[in-house]
């Protein structure tokens, strides 16, 4: 090694270099390291009509749209997998409208691109449409295509032109809040406001992704004359239940914003759609918290030029929210200008002020239906009345055009009779008493209360008319001014008696919503999006169509659904409503159950589901104790054991040991529980009376079977016959022989138990000298194993050591290997010097030069080649000699 300096010099680099790399990885960890992007691709194929701008090149999209008229921008994540879902559904719109409308990509998740600089999404895909300059309008709804076809149609003719009356007609018949702008286009380019209502059209898709507010133009004077817009310019909103209004001009700037945000404010919703995004959201929970809820799920093409089903659904809902009887319920509108007309609200409410006409619900709607309390507490009648508010003769107000059913009055009307509610309590009555009294609050106006005493079990004779009110006989106290029987408003759910138009079997539900207190919210979904839903509150799954109705009560907390047997029809969501709005409702409370349990005869515990709770718990003639358990309740999995054991010492003829799983099936109101586990016992012969398990006992078999023989032992309140105590002592000698069977096979356990132990236990005591045995050969081994670790140590040092010895002789082997080349090419050297004295020497021998001459030649030839081969004598010695010293080194060495 010291020989060769050069190696030390490269190996103090290589170490350096090392050194250096170690300490830049070392402080490289201290930052953040990160992995640059991938090139984004093409997420659309290039053959697409789409075009996709997968580096996110904002700014050539906003080229793109300066040249268009009608732009969709799609942004897109190319990770997320709705992206990649509705990249399907926007090639398919894209190739149907690709002629008529610009559809644009944009990767708005590549860090390079500026859409993802200037754009900050919080959900992908984003869909957003542009009519020219106006925009963006984001569309919310499902990423279906015919969805978004029709929204991007809706883009496209946000004003529907109606030319004639016919057109009209179809325009105000639908279920949707129309808007109605009369323009003449007389002037060029565009009449004064028409682009202003254009924009307003444009601002209501903007605000209300669903577009529920429809928005048209009319050109013809007389046509808008059916309307009664005489003036150009003005704007009329169409309502079915409500008057109609026309925008006031004089009141409100003629803005597009103000339009759109005056048709949304006064649009009549009397059915609405549910379009449910799929993520997280309080859309369904904010609607039914408004009240009552009936969902009809219907197959829905929004493509369709026709919906029959829908339109007879419409027709329900006219007809449901119809409260003056005048008015045209049809969707056809028979005549235009009676119906929204100042006229005709004139001359309803000249009607209503009538006093001499005969009094009928059409003719006084605000009504309202109060149920006042037991008047003892074992009392099971009702006293039900029905209150109405009147209008007085004498001063005739001016006409307001104000609702025919003003809710203020109506809680006035309750203010008054609450005050005198002790007046109307009945103890029982065939007869119908009204009474009139006195408006605290108006001097113009009176009320009139009809009430009478109803059973507890009203449903008997609903469905029995033959009863009490066959004949009704009406009558009037003296709580106030007396008026004849003919002015006597009845219940709702008896008008069946004496009015005819309001039989409990016609398919007549005009004006139903404001005459009861269970006024429903019509709601729509579309089942092929969302029939999941419908599933969760009671749909089969292979229902076909898919056709689907429910009403959800949720401060009740209850809902009944249409019997999927019949057709959803106009009159079968009649009767469905008429049922729900009576006091005493005839419909079955639908209880959610549980369709994976599967019955099997050999379980010594019976489960129990929401179809079979009432047969196995109060049907059945045995004692049963029920427990009430979870599959995510881990302590409720822990007793299974103990009531196998109880469901086999108890006699099965006398007893059921039964379990309900409460997150899968819904329980009656009196038998709900708010903490699992719990535990009830239903005597055989009081099963009314259920017993709680006591929550301070711990839950084993000694505590289970003293809490079942206490109650089930427990006298009934009758007194008991000699033939009652024979059943008693037959019973109990049947338990007692029972118990004593179960004792007797429990000790024929226990002592095939004891000999199991004695068993286990040799078999315990040779595992364990097994397992002293082991330690000690682990022990050896682990000596064993530390002095071959330490001979290996040795054997390693003695390696390395005759390992550098040897690179120290391959080191000389190779200084000896140059010396021996060197001296070969001397010898070479002398012998061609030796050839060229000879070569001289014959020369001088020809040309015959002197002998004297010669001779000293000689002389010094002889001289030189003598000392040249001392020379070589000498070196061949001296290597000889180290040759034969380095062998003996080497042999000294092994």
């Amino acid at each position: 090694m010291a020989r060769r300096p050069e190696l030390l010099c490269g190996a103090a680099i290589v170490l350096g270099c090392a050194f250096l790399v170690a300490l830049k990885v070392t402080c490289s960890r201290a930052k953040d390291v990160t992995m640059p992007a991938k090139v984004p691709v093409n997420f659309f194929s290039t053959r697409s009509p789409v075009i996709d701008l997968f580096r996110g090149q904002l700014d050539y999209a906003e080229q793109l749209r300066q040249d268009s008229e009608i732009v969709l921008y799609f942004f897109y994540a190319p990770w997320c997998g709705q992206s990649i879902a509705a990249r399907e559904e926007i090639e398919h719109v894209a190739s149907r409208l690709s002629d008529q409308v610009l559809f644009v990509a944009v990767n708005c998740w590549w860090n390079q691109g500026k859409c993802r600089k200037q754009k900050h999404f919080f959900y992908f895909p984003v869909i957003h449409l542009y009519h020219r300059s106006f925009g963006p309008i984001e569309y919310k709804g499902p990423m279906s295509a015919v969805y978004i076809e029709k929204f991007v149609r809706r883009v496209m003719t946000p004003l529907l032109y109606i030319s004639s009356r016919s057109k009209l007609l179809d325009f105000l018949s639908n279920y949707e809040p129309g808007v109605v702008g009369f323009f003449e286009f007389n002037a060029s380019p565009q009449p004064p406001g028409y682009l202003t209502f254009f924009t307003s059209a444009l601002h209501s898709l903007k605000k209300d992704y669903l577009g529920t507010v429809r928005f048209g133009v009319i050109t013809d004077k007389r046509v808008a004359e059916e309307i009664s817009l005489v003036h150009p310019g003005s704007v009329y909103l169409h309502r079915h239940a409500n008057t109609s209004l026309i925008y006031p001009k004089d009141i409100m700037n003629f803005t597009a914003e103000n339009i759109c945000k005056w048709a949304l404010e006064n649009r009549e919703m009397l059915i609405r759609w549910l379009r449910p995004h799929g993520g997280k959201s309080l859309l369904l929970n904010n609607e039914l918290k408004k009240g009552p809820a009936l969902l009809i799920f219907i197959p829905y093409n929004p493509l369709a030029e026709i919906h029959p089903l829908l339109d007879e659904i419409t027709k329900v809902a006219l007809e449901y929210h119809k409260c003056n009887k005048s008015q045209a319920a049809e969707p056809d509108l028979q005549h235009l200008g009676d119906s929204d007309s100042p006229a005709f609200d004139s001359s309803v409410t000249d009607a209503h002020l009538k006093f001499s006409e005969p009094f009928s619900i059409a003719k006084y709607p605000c009504c309202n239906t109060v149920v006042l309390p037991q008047w003892h507490s074992i009392s099971r009648t009702h006293n039900v009345c029905e209150l109405c508010v009147n209008q007085t003769l004498g001063v005739k107000p001016n006409k307001v055009h104000v609702p025919h059913c003003n809710f203020l009055e109506i809680e006035a009307a309750l203010d008054s009779f609450y005050l005198q509610e002790h007046t109307f309590y009945q103890v029982i009555s065939n007869t119908i008493e009204c009474s009139n009294f006195l408006s605290f609050y108006s001097p113009f106006s009176y009320y009139t209360a009809c009430c009478r005493t109803v059973n507890r079990h009203f449903l008997s004779f609903i469905s029995s008319e033959k009863t009490i009110f066959q004949t009704p006989k009406v009558a009037f106290s003296s709580h106030g001014k007396k008026d004849n029987t003919q002015f006597s408003i009845p219940h709702i759910e008896d008008r069946n008696c004496f009015i005819p138009d309001l039989n409990i079997s016609s398919t007549n539900i005009t004006g139903l919503s404001c005459r009861t207190n269970k006024t429903l919210n019509l709601y729509l979904l579309d089942s092929n999006l969302f029939w999941i839903y419908a599933e969760r509150l009671g749909a089969s799954r292979s229902t076909h169509p898919k056709e689907f109705a429910a009403i959800v009560d949720l401060k009740e907390e209850v809902h009944y659904v249409l019997d999927q047997n019949t057709s959803l029809v106009g009159p079968t969501l009649e009767n469905f409503i008429k049922n729900f709005s009576v006091l005493y409702s005839p419909l079955k409370r639908h209880l959610v159950d549980d369709p994976s349990v599967h019955f099997h005869e050999q379980h010594v515990i019976t489960e129990v589901t929401t179809n079979t709770f009432h047969e196995i718990v109060f049907l059945s003639a045995k004692n049963v104790l029920l427990l009430y358990y979870a599959q995510w309740c881990g302590f409720c999995a822990s007793l299974n054991h103990i009531f196998i054991q109880l469901a086999r010492l108890l006699p099965p003829d006398s007893f059921t040991v039964a379990r309900i799983d409460v997150t899968r099936n819904d329980l009656p109101w009196e038998f709900m529980t708010d903490r699992l586990p719990t535990i009830l016992f239903f005597p055989h012969q009081r099963k009314e009376q259920s017993v709680k398990f006591p929550e301070d006992f711990s839950v084993n078999l000694p505590n289970l079977l003293k809490f079942i023989l206490h109650h089930s032992s427990l006298s009934s309140s009758e007194p008991c016959t000699k033939e009652c105590l024979h059943k008693e002592s037959v019973l109990q000698q049947g338990h007692i022989s029972h118990l004593e069977r179960e004792i007797q096979k429990l000790r024929s356990e226990i002592s095939a138990l004891h000999q199991a132990h004695d068993q286990l236990e040799a078999q315990l005591s040779e595992a364990r000298r097994e397992e002293q045995r082991l330690q000690q050969q682990k022990h050896t081994l682990e000596k064993q194993h530390k002095t071959l670790q330490l001979h290996s140590e040795q054997l390693q040092a003695t390696y390395d050591q005759k390992n550098q010895e040897l690179l120290e002789m391959a080191e000389k082997l190779q200084e000896l290997a140059d010396a021996s080349e060197n001296l070969l090419k001397e010898n070479a050297l002398l012998r061609i010097l030796v050839a060229a004295r000879g070569g001289k020497l014959q020369s001088k021998d020809e040309t015959k030069e002197p002998l004297q001459s010669e001779q000293t030649f000689s002389e010094d030839n002889d001289i030189s080649l003598s000392t040249a081969t001392a020379t070589l004598e000498e070196k061949r010695i001296d290597n000889i000699d180290i040759i034969e010293t380095e062998h003996s080194s080497g042999n000294r060495t092994e």
